[in-house]
């Protein structure tokens, strides 16, 4: 496991740029974090590195909206899913098994479902305001 400190937005938004350039067709990026601990900043800035020119906002009441980039991102938020079988309803499995990428914020929701060689990445708020701590396990080389 990865861990990496951010002190301000700026970094995080450097460190999405840094982990969208690893990710190839068929990675899932699974984030997890309590409510503001940086998620959706952190997608947001994978989304615009990735090439994506629309704005990318948090899919919260749609569970996931599709962007063109360098390849397909599928940027799902599955805060509100009670029952894993609406992610079946939904036909998780394309997506996961596609050939873009995954994004799932609050995807400790779903971990039952999702591939082992899944990359997880754990977001804390740390001391400062603007601190966070990303904790990351998977296949990210992250160099400070």
């Amino acid at each position: 496991m990865q861990q990496i400190i951010s002190h301000s937005e700026d970094e995080t938004r450097e460190i999405g740029k840094k982990i969208a350039q690893q990710l190839n067709k068929g990675d899932i990026l699974c984030l997890k974090g309590d409510l503001g601990a940086g998620k959706t900043l952190l997608s947001k800035s994978i989304a615009h590195a990735f090439g994506v020119k629309e704005p990318v906002t948090s899919p919260t009441f749609t569970i996931v909206h599709e962007y063109e980039g360098r390849f397909p991102l599928y940027h799902f938020d599955v805060y509100r899913i009670h029952d894993i079988d609406e992610m079946y309803e939904i036909g998780i499995e394309e997506y996961l098994y596609g050939d873009g990428v995954c994004l799932i914020e609050w995807a400790d929701k779903i971990q039952e479902i999702l591939p082992e060689e899944s990359i997880w990445i754990e977001l804390s708020r740390g001391e400062g305001d603007n601190d966070r701590i990303l904790n990351i396990r998977g296949e990210l080389i992250m160099n400070n």
